[in-house]
């Protein structure tokens, strides 16, 4: 068994915040696939179904956000399921509007609701994360974050969603890069993989100890001749002492 948790706050008060494309997702998935209908249990929203020969257990946790591991934990225990059997999706700052990305594995990016499945879960499950966008202000965020999507937002928001309901077949087969490319290319670009950063060369290695300003100042510093007249008079001058 699969279980797809979908991140959000419960109530009408909060159903159409960016914080809540979780349960938008799963909402997706739930119309565009054979699901029971939604009923209670583990604290969330649940509802069973199949998706490409294996059993998916789609829930939205109604413990709110930063509580979303204890109800996803105790479906996890009820079902003697593993971190690998779950995947979460959730709202993501730091991807522009429309974007996605899918990992196992991973830091929370002070995210409390992944904060909360870590520590009720386990931290390999896999991640789809959904990207809203950054208000570029931090003081913004909370408002940003709380905030209704815009109409304008439906231009990808539909898109996006539609697009991972109709190939929720390759999320359940772990075919992650091509869901990725799918998504992608329903949102008019090209599917881009997260690559792991380049180690720097030895050449461009800080020196160890120095910060980047002290850094900048010993760069600057002129030097000074070792031959010539001018050297000449630097050694009466200092003694002809080295360094």
């Amino acid at each position: 068994m699969l279980i797809i948790a979908g991140l959000g706050n419960p109530g009408g008060k909060y159903a159409g915040n960016r914080h809540n494309i979780g349960f938008m997702a799963v909402d997706a998935i739930h119309r565009r696939h054979s699901f029971s209908p939604w009923s209670k249990k583990f604290r969330a929203e649940i509802a069973e179904g199949e998706i490409a020969g294996e059993k998916v257990l789609l829930i939205k946790p109604q413990t709110f956000m930063n509580l979303s591991g204890e109800s996803v934990g105790e479906a996890m225990r009820f079902y003697k399921l593993q971190p690998a059997d779950l995947v979460a999706i959730y709202d993501e700052l730091d991807l522009p509007p429309g974007k996605a990305r899918l990992k196992t594995g991973g830091g929370h990016g002070g995210h409390n609701g992944i904060k909360s499945l870590d520590a009720h879960c386990g931290k390999e499950y896999r991640r789809l994360r959904l990207g809203i966008g950054h208000p570029g202000v931090k003081e913004m965020v909370q408002n940003h974050v709380l905030g209704d999507f815009a109409k304008a937002d439906r231009v990808w928001l539909e898109p996006l969603l539609d697009t991972l309901a109709d190939n929720a077949d390759m999320l359940v087969r772990n075919e992650d890069s091509q869901l990725m490319n799918k998504i992608a290319v329903a949102l008019g670009g090209k599917a881009e993989e997260e690559k792991p950063r380049k180690e720097a060369k030895d050449s461009d290695k800080k020196p160890a100890g120095q910060s980047h300003i002290r850094q900048a100042r010993n760069s600057n510093q002129p030097k000074l001749p070792t031959t010539g007249p001018m050297a000449e008079m630097l050694k009466k001058m200092f003694g002809g002492k080295g360094d």
